[in-house]
């Protein structure tokens, strides 16, 4: 078994599905994008699955809209630090 592919946090799923519904990759280019979203999976709770199918059966609707919304107010507030720190060069 390894890690990296069969075990993954449920966030970054989650995180990657705004991102393409706000078309980000229409914004922003590949770095930034990057860097966005290790800003943002910083400020999320991890919740490690192994199946996308555990968490569709298992997860009550009230608890992924909480978590929908925890991401969407992480990428807000990833974009606002950035936009301040941004480096000009």
């Amino acid at each position: 078994m390894k890690i990296s592919d069969d075990i993954h946090n449920y966030y970054e799923k989650l995180v990657m599905q705004h991102f393409v519904s706000a078309k980000f990759d229409e914004k922003y280019d590949v770095d930034f994008i990057a860097d966005l979203t290790c800003v943002v999976l910083n400020q999320l709770p991890t919740r490690y699955i192994r199946h996308e199918v555990d968490m569709a059966f298992y997860l009550p609707p009230s608890e992924r809209f909480e978590m929908e919304n925890k991401v969407k107010k992480a990428i807000a507030k990833a974009l606002e630090f950035m936009d301040v720190n941004r480096v000009n060069t």
